[in-house]
């Protein structure tokens, strides 16, 4: 990681922190708690955990003079880390009523307040020890930021009234041309190149040989999946995975999540008219995959992808719009290492069952995309901003 100066990442934290907290104004302290599935995360949780993060993993460890604001949130906040204690069940999320959003709010400005308090009184050794963690802390928070939108966007979809976070219409996306990107294959570096922050899955970089291949020159819109819905895409099993076959019958999926029959879909503005040139989003790796060979195409690797953003003559809406589903599982690069002590439960313990996304989209925070930026979901996840760019062989 880039060495950053205590001053700049005092400012960054404040910066950051803040931003959750705006996101998550427009919403009552009842819209904070609620939690619509297992997958997702109540607001509230989402604010306590990222405090969690930098109470845990910084505070405690490097700031010995810290006490914990309440011993008791080490068990309702902590996530997926095993070696950090006992966990509060993350389906049961919603039912924290308490501590009360208001006890959330003290709870993050305490922590704040010693965050920075630690920062400006760090010598140049324990600086070192805690400058990568409170840059991994703030990061966790941005990835969490977007999370505190799709979950609350599902949460408030479920609701009869279909209320909307935000006022006024959505921004307008530009239609971009279609057709294609020709790439010539041959060897190419794969990975974080090592220039500013990247999380542990991004690296190490390493040489990937490809087929020469074609990427679209824009993502699929919502006018050419809906010509896949009519022509009778979720009624044949045919262009489906077995998996995705199996949770179109038992899930009665019959569009993209969020999609209504009048035309309309559901966004964080609430029901707007469903743009014919916007990309299509809101669908699972099933279903990108399923229109892939409806569309007599596929879906790219992340290899190819990354090879594609790095292009001298990249494709359009690569970042911004949608995460794009890859042909790729969530697996380690060669010669992986997770990072040392607890932190190393970020990523590695996940790589088995997931899919790569790439990109960013419309909820990712500014300045948190980059090429060799890797998410994953499990292949039936629906609720995230993800759509789909085609790809083809060539050669």
């Amino acid at each position: 990681m880039t060495e950053v100066s205590p001053s700049d990442l005092r400012t960054r934290y404040a910066t950051v922190r803040r931003q959750s907290l705006a996101l998550a104004e427009p919403l009552s302290a009842e819209d904070q708690c609620v939690q619509s599935m297992p997958d997702a995360s109540p607001t509230k949780w989402q604010l306590a955990h990222t405090t969690w993060f930098f109470e845990a993993l910084v505070l405690g460890p490097h700031a010995p003079s810290y006490r914990p604001f309440d011993a008791r949130f080490f068990e309702l906040f902590n996530s997926y880390y095993e070696s950090l204690g006992p966990r509060h069940p993350r389906p049961q999320r919603g039912l924290l009523t308490r501590p009360s959003l208001a006890e959330v709010q003290a709870y993050r400005a305490a922590v704040d307040e010693a965050v920075q308090g630690f920062i400006a009184a760090c010598d140049a050794e324990r600086w070192a020890a805690a400058a990568p963690l409170l840059e991994l802390g703030l990061q966790h928070e941005q990835q969490h930021q977007e999370l505190l939108l799709t979950d609350i966007l599902h949460a408030l979809s479920l609701n009869p009234l279909q209320p909307a976070m935000r006022e006024g219409a959505p921004p307008p996306v530009p239609a971009a041309p279609g057709g294609w990107v020709e790439l010539p294959g041959g060897e190419v570096a794969i990975g974080h190149d090592g220039r500013g922050f990247a999380f542990d899955n991004e690296t190490p970089r390493h040489r990937v040989r490809l087929e020469p291949f074609a990427v679209g020159r824009r993502l699929v819109t919502n006018a050419e999946y809906q010509a896949f819905v009519d022509d009778g895409g979720y009624r044949r099993a045919s262009l489906w995975l077995s998996d995705g076959w199996a949770a179109v019958l038992a899930q009665g999926w019959r569009a993209p999540l969020h999609w209504r029959d009048d035309g309309a879909e559901f966004t964080l503005h609430g029901l707007q008219p469903r743009p014919p040139d916007a990309p299509v989003r809101h669908l699972s790796f099933y279903e990108a995959a399923a229109y892939a060979e409806w569309a007599g195409a596929r879906l790219p690797t992340e290899f190819e992808w990354e090879a594609a953003a790095r292009w001298r003559e990249p494709p359009a809406q690569m970042f911004g719009l949608a995460w794009q589903w890859t042909r790729s599982s969530y697996d380690p690069y060669p010669r992986y290492r997770p990072w040392a002590g607890a932190v190393g439960e970020y990523n590695g313990k996940f790589m088995v069952g997931q899919i790569v996304l790439r990109g960013s989209s419309s909820a990712t925070p500014d300045g948190h995309a980059r090429s060799s930026y890797r998410n994953f979901f499990a292949p039936a996840a629906r609720w995230q901003f993800s759509g789909l760019r085609l790809a083809q062989d060539r050669g």
